[in-house]
């Protein structure tokens, strides 16, 4: 895909705890490298890749496929650029929720991100993946899967342990999210309905899917 050449540019938010490893997961998931040298994250960056999505057809079999340009935005989990990150909530059309396996501080602060998350997204219930990162450092474990997988449960988002460091369910997590978003987006286009009219009597590619259209199946 050249530059412009897509269907959907989906916007993403990693968001959590400073230290847990947003940064690298993004850099596994968008190069599929493991940088250890990662340096803290100065209020909030952004990687992108580009992705063929498809939605699933009758009996289980391929819908249509769509070109889906991704951007990746990597905040700051440090209390002081909170009211800064806070600010690319609403224009975020879905999170990458994550926590530290080996920090059961940063387990316990998920409570505080998803009313964080639910004060200032787009909507009251966004489109959320729960990630307990550094699955590979197991002998440092501080928070059970069933731990987690219960307060997943509790707000009824899915779970992933990954790990930047191995590659571990890194890019799995991120579909997982893509396909929430994209059957949103589905569910909203099936209730409106808009008549080709509208585009002048075409289809026109869609720049942005912007949240703002998306509130109907919140």
């Amino acid at each position: 895909m050249t530059d412009g050449d897509y269907d959907y540019l989906i916007k993403l938010l990693a968001l959590g705890d400073s230290g847990v490893g947003k940064t690298t997961f993004l850099y596994r998931y968008t190069d599929n490298k493991f940088n250890p040298k990662f340096i803290t994250t100065v209020g909030i960056d952004f990687r992108e890749k580009r992705v063929i999505y498809s939605n699933a057809g009758p009996g289980g079999t391929h819908g249509k496929t769509f070109k889906v340009h991704l951007q990746l935005w990597d905040t700051a989990g440090q209390e002081r650029f909170r009211s800064l990150t806070t600010a690319f909530f609403r224009d975020a059309m879905g999170f990458l929720l994550m926590f530290d396996l080996t920090s059961q501080q940063s387990f316990l602060n998920v409570r505080n991100w998803m009313s964080q998350l639910q004060a200032n997204a787009y909507c009251e219930n966004p489109d959320i993946v729960l990630i307990g990162n550094k699955a590979d450092l197991s002998d440092q474990r501080e928070v059970n899967e069933r731990q987690a997988k219960e307060l997943a449960d509790k707000y009824g988002i899915p779970y992933f342990e990954t790990s930047a460091a191995s590659g571990q369910d890194v890019e799995k997590s991120v579909d997982t999210l893509l396909d929430l978003i994209m059957k949103r987006m589905e569910q909203c286009v099936d209730k409106t309905q808009v008549p080709d009219a509208v585009n002048g009597g075409t289809s026109g590619k869609l720049d942005e899917a912007k949240p703002e259209g998306r509130k109907c199946a919140c």
